[in-house]
């Protein structure tokens, strides 16, 4: 194993995190040296020290393997959740060690759930580090490797498939290399857009900082304890629906609207199917909130249900009312979007629409193959036929996703949790949307949950947030070293 090569890359990876630690902590200088200074200095020390010591031994990158591709993706989102931590536990106040570490992989992951019953209480040094770990983990550790890694380079190319699935990469004409420009540039400008008009509709410069991170990540962190609702704003949640969905649709197809300076590329089988099921299940939850009196009116129904269900389809979890006191049966409609969630190569969680597509397809396909045994059936993706090859993979991914959904269920529910808590707050966790129902709904937190059942959602975001096969093939490799060459 080319232990130098994955070493200089972590580190690569590490300094970026050290990077907005140094931010926070000019932040926390220039509001009089608040009580997160001293952690956030330590922490900065620490961080930018282990990720700049590989490069002190190592005078040029080595070339890596795709096996050691997956060994450097998997070591950099957890040494980012390890170093991410050290704020949080050396602030202390409601973090002890489980609590940093819940809250540091929920935000890289850009899942959004916390433990923190009042956000309000940290010092804005500590609230723009914990929006960064948004911001950082949207675009993804591995991509901010990849923009510093020579074009040219094979690491570039071998880390770019990786992270990039084949969906992610569909629907446009951008080469791999290209690729993660791309991503970069419209991540950046909608971070930009988002600032900006968070800014002109009446938030404060610092909130709509945070809120532009966590908003274009579809992370959720909020710096109020009743997120978008505390400001009682029209203008801020219609802007932020405006970036949930944007945020939720491919990167690419964006890409090429601004390009083409055409609608064309929107006329997009998976964008309708999002689109289709979004409005139809704002539609029934509208009803279902008005028919309960559970809202004045029916515009403020359909604001609320539309709102909800976007921003648990685009895995965000900001929010405008408390679902808490919803029926259940809209709650089970949140986490069908949320499961679902939004398109392939965005910063959504989740199963994606295109998988799902694809599984519609596919079902479609051999429904018609089982009554007309002699007819050759063909499944179209797009402008371009999907054969058993392609398809696999795909369908697998779902059926994993299921299973390991249903093994955390099952662990979580060994700790005395409801059975409908325990599905869908594995659910929500293991599709990176952070908030779920109940309890732990979208005013709710999770630091009254017990400790194994906090590592388990934790386990279910990193698996969630990068589509399980990297880790799985790093088990493999640890399993079986027979194998690793």
């Amino acid at each position: 194993m080319n232990w130098r090569g994955i070493s200089m890359n972590v580190g690569n990876a590490l300094l970026v995190s050290a990077l907005f630690m140094f931010i926070s902590l000019v932040i926390s200088i220039a509001e009089g040296n608040d009580s997160a200074l001293a952690a956030l200095s330590i922490s900065f020390i620490l961080t930018f020290t282990f990720g700049v010591f590989p490069f002190i031994f190592v005078k040029k990158t080595p070339k890596i393997t795709m096996r050691e591709g997956y060994v450097t993706i998997f070591l950099a989102w957890i040494f980012s959740f390890i170093f991410g931590m050290l704020p949080y536990a050396l602030w202390g106040g409601p973090f002890n060690v489980e609590n940093a570490w819940f809250e540091s992989v929920s935000g890289y992951t850009t899942t959004g759930a916390t433990i923190l019953e009042n956000v309000e209480a940290l010092p804005d040094s500590l609230l723009f580090w914990r929006s960064s770990t948004h911001f950082i983990g949207g675009l993804g550790v591995v991509v901010f490797i990849l923009t510093i890694i020579p074009e040219s380079s094979p690491v570039r190319l071998r880390f770019a498939s990786m992270e990039l699935s084949s969906l992610s990469r569909s629907g446009y004409r951008v080469k791999t290399s290209k690729a993660v420009y791309v991503f970069t540039m419209v991540y950046l400008v909608m971070n930009a857009a988002a600032f900006l008009l968070y800014w002109i509709a009446g938030m404060s410069a610092f909130d709509a900082i945070n809120h532009a991170f966590s908003v274009c990540a579809t992370g959720g962190f909020s710096t109020k304890n009743t997120s978008i609702a505390a400001f009682n704003s029209l203008p801020i949640t219609l802007i932020t629906m405006f970036f949930m969905l944007c945020s939720s649709l491919h990167f690419g197809m964006l890409f090429m609207v601004v390009v083409s300076r055409s609608l064309k590329p929107l006329n997009n089988q998976v964008l309708k199917l999002y689109v289709g099921y979004l409005i139809g299940f704002s539609v029934i939850a509208a009803i279902v909130l008005k028919a309960d009196h559970l809202a004045a009116t029916w515009g403020q129904a359909f604001l609320d249900s539309s709102f909800q269900m976007l921003s648990y389809a685009s895995t965000t979890g900001l929010a405008i009312t408390d679902n808490a006191h919803w029926p259940f049966f809209l709650s089970l409609l949140l986490m069908a979007a949320g499961a679902v969630c939004g398109m392939a190569g965005s910063t959504t969680g989740g199963i994606k629409s295109d998988r799902l597509l694809l599984l519609m397809k596919s079902v479609k396909a051999q429904i018609s193959m089982s009554l007309n045994p002699t007819s050759i059936t063909e499944i179209k993706f797009g402008n371009r036929n999907i054969y058993p090859k392609d398809l696999y993979p795909h369908i697998l991914y779902i059926a994993m996703f299921g299973a390991i959904w249903i093994v955390s269920t099952i662990v979580v529910l060994m700790f005395d949790r409801g059975e409908g808590l325990a599905l869908m707050s594995t659910l929500s966790s293991l599709g990176n949307v952070g908030p779920s129902v109940g309890e732990l709904g979208t005013f709710g937190n999770y630091g009254a949950e017990p400790f194994m059942a906090k590592i388990v959602y934790t386990v279910d975001m990193f698996l969630g947030r990068v589509e399980i096969f990297p880790v799985i093939s790093v088990l493999s490799m640890i399993l079986h070293p027979e194998k690793r060459r």
